[in-house]
């Protein structure tokens, strides 16, 4: 299957589980907050999606991973109806730490900014 349907389906099913977790009743995922859909990768055969997912308040996160896994077959229903395909990928949900991550490097820039002002503020004098 070509990369460039494999996106668009990936955008979809994104777009498609962003809409309708704001609908699941789960108190682990409807009130933890914020809840983001950052990425999704789909398998080139459709038969599994991983779902890749933020949230604002990182010490439920557990929690709203296990709410996501057990609505899964609900939202994956959902999916299925919404996109047809002949396949509807299994869902596979992960804790994404990608805006933790390029948060603490970009905290990692700013010592080393730090350090090289200091250092020229101390060559100078």
């Amino acid at each position: 299957m070509s990369a460039n349907r494999i996106g668009r389906i990936n955008e979809e099913i994104q777009k498609n589980l962003s809409e309708n977790i704001r609908r699941l009743k789960d108190p682990r995922v409807s009130g933890a907050g914020m809840v983001s859909i950052t990425r999704v990768d789909t398998t080139g055969d459709l038969r599994y999606a991983r779902v890749y997912v933020s949230a604002l308040n990182k010490e439920n996160e557990k929690e709203i991973l296990k709410g996501l896994k057990s609505a899964a077959g609900f939202l994956r229903r959902e999916l299925g109806s919404a996109l047809q395909l002949r396949y509807t990928p299994e869902l596979q949900f992960e804790a994404d730490d990608s805006i933790a991550h390029g948060a603490h490097i970009l905290e990692l820039l700013r010592d080393v900014e730090r350090r090289d002002e200091a250092r020229e503020n101390h060559t100078e004098e």
